[in-house]
């Protein structure tokens, strides 16, 4: 075969899969703009956002595996504002980020939770405060000790996680799997008073409405592909009435009824917003007005934005 029809062939075949594969129906959400070019993280691998709930327009974000153990606040147009570096903490694998209220303060929960060949004994889940917008600078990082750093573990073995979110209300953490054949939720409570502690995450069981690859799909190699089914990040609106679930393919809104527990609300079939075609999505949070969503990649700083109807 000709080698430029060889290459050609994966791109084709996902073209038309696309076209003729059944998925969940679709949102009349419009198709997301980009909102701006992220200045940060600096190893162009965002695999985390949180939108401040102490800064108005600010997001946060960080790099995946081998960045430095920093978080980085952009406005929503992309332009550094400050970076927040955690104290006597490693960056192993970060993979998701949220934000959150309690205790009276702004939180920024972070998952060193990464785990591709899932042989970690352990992973991590570390809580630092939100610095106040006074306080950053993009020359001059400021440094903060976590107020809790949470050893966990899964009942069932090591699992591969990049999607974390965090319901305030409940005062707790929601983990989703990623390289399950049927990704599985997990949940664990943060501790009260907070401090460091040693958590097995329970399980509530599997997230299995994602919309998987067609046949023709699962004959491309890599995320867009046979891959792209994997979640790779998670979040709840602040108000507890959706939740967000970003894959290597798809943007997923899942609604929740008043009532209704997060394991019955993920158990349900998503409504798919329109693509966001990027070779490599890791992450995505609703804004803190649960009005819009952002995505973002580890192969473009393009940060997008998808306005909710």
């Amino acid at each position: 075969m000709h080698r430029s029809s060889r290459f050609r062939l994966p791109l084709i075949i996902l073209a038309l899969s696309s076209a003729i594969g059944t998925t969940p129906a679709a949102s009349t959400t419009a198709p997301p703009s980009v909102a701006g070019t992220l200045a940060a993280p600096p190893n162009d691998e965002a695999s985390g956002l949180a939108a401040s709930r102490r800064n108005t327009g600010l997001l946060w974000t960080h790099d995946d595996s081998g960045g430095q153990p920093e978080l980085y606040a952009v406005e929503t147009g992309g332009r550094l504002r400050g970076v927040l570096r955690l104290e006597g903490v490693k960056a192993e694998d970060w993979e998701d980020l949220a934000a959150a209220d309690f205790d009276g303060k702004a939180w920024l929960i972070v998952a060193d939770t990464g785990d591709n060949n899932a042989k970690r004994a352990h992973t991590w889940i570390h809580i630092v405060a939100e610095p106040g917008a006074e306080r950053l600078s993009p020359a001059a990082p400021v440094s903060e000790r976590p107020a809790a750093s949470l050893k966990i573990t899964y009942p069932d073995g090591p699992r591969d996680c990049e999607s974390l979110a965090v319901d305030a209300r409940e005062r707790a953490i929601y983990l989703l799997s990623k390289r399950d054949p049927v990704p599985r939720l997990y949940r664990l409570e943060i501790p009260n008073p907070l401090r460091d502690a040693t958590i097995t995450a329970r399980f509530l069981g599997e997230v299995g409405r994602l919309p998987q690859p067609t046949a023709a799909q699962k004959l491309v190699r890599g995320y867009l592909g046979e891959h792209r089914a994997w979640p790779t990040a998670m979040d709840f609106s602040a108000d507890g009435s959706s939740a967000v679930v970003l894959t290597y393919g798809h943007v997923m809104l899942f609604p929740r009824k008043n009532g209704e527990t997060w394991a019955a609300a993920l158990a349900r079939e998503p409504v798919l917003l329109p693509p966001h075609n990027l070779t490599q999505a890791e992450a995505t949070c609703f804004s803190a007005d649960g009005r819009a969503i952002f995505v973002a990649s580890e192969k473009t700083r393009n940060l997008l934005r998808y306005d909710l109807r």
